[in-house]
């Protein structure tokens, strides 16, 4: 048998480190990818849980949305609903709906929007549930709260809709405001192009939510 040959001192004191230098390699050659950037210039806040009451029922509350087509004025309705309109008070106030887009339109029906992602997969993080009334409508200029069919009757999280025309929908939604001012501008987001090649409701050029300011009279 051959005898082994020794390894040299310098070869003794550099393998130590040569094996760290080997798993850094093996190992770090795959870090974690990194989170999608959002699409949009701020990402709205994300509160987890339902606001307290900081409106005043007895109070007129107006909410101006300004869009990228136009400005919408909308009276709110604190006495009927005062839960959904102080939810939309909060979320608005905190910036919530800044640069969020009206995701989801129909020509002759509504227009839909206040979705933070953008796809009608967003919410705040929390619901609030408050029971229409059975002889709700759904008229032009209506502001409503959007739900998923599995959610109960008066169930919202941030998304809402604006009637275009009158329609008749079973009393599902909790009504909480109607337009004032900036009917057209509703119009021209309904009549947007959408796009033919996936839903017919998404808009190919979505119209964007700049600001809701809230005044209290």
């Amino acid at each position: 048998m051959l005898p082994m040959k020794r390894l040299s001192p310098i070869v003794i004191i550099l393998l130590p480190f040569l094996i760290i230098f080997a798993l850094i390699f093996l190992f770090g050659r795959n870090p974690t990818p990194s989170p999608a950037q959002p699409s949009s210039d701020k990402m709205p806040a994300q509160p987890m849980t339902e606001p307290e009451m900081q409106i005043d029922p007895a109070k007129k509350y107006i909410a101006l949305l300004k869009t990228s087509v136009g400005d919408i004025t909308i009276e709110l309705g604190a006495q009927k609903a005062p839960k959904t309109v102080n939810s939309f008070v909060s979320l608005a106030r905190q910036g919530f709906y800044t640069n969020t887009i009206f995701h989801r339109i129909i020509k002759g029906f509504m227009v839909q929007g206040g979705d933070p992602k953008g796809d009608g997969t967003g919410g705040p993080g929390y619901s609030v549930t408050e029971t229409p009334a059975p002889d709700t409508k759904y008229l032009r200029g209506t502001i409503a709260m959007a739900k998923t069919a599995a959610e109960p009757a008066g169930t919202s999280g941030s998304q809402f809709f604006i009637m275009q025309s009158d329609y008749n929908l079973p009393p599902d939604y909790i009504t909480f405001g109607k337009v004032i001012s900036g009917l057209d501008v509703v119009d021209k987001i309904a009549t947007a192009p959408t796009n033919p090649g996936g839903k017919s409701s998404t808009p190919i050029d979505p119209v964007k939510i700049l600001s809701v300011e809230i005044t209290e009279e």
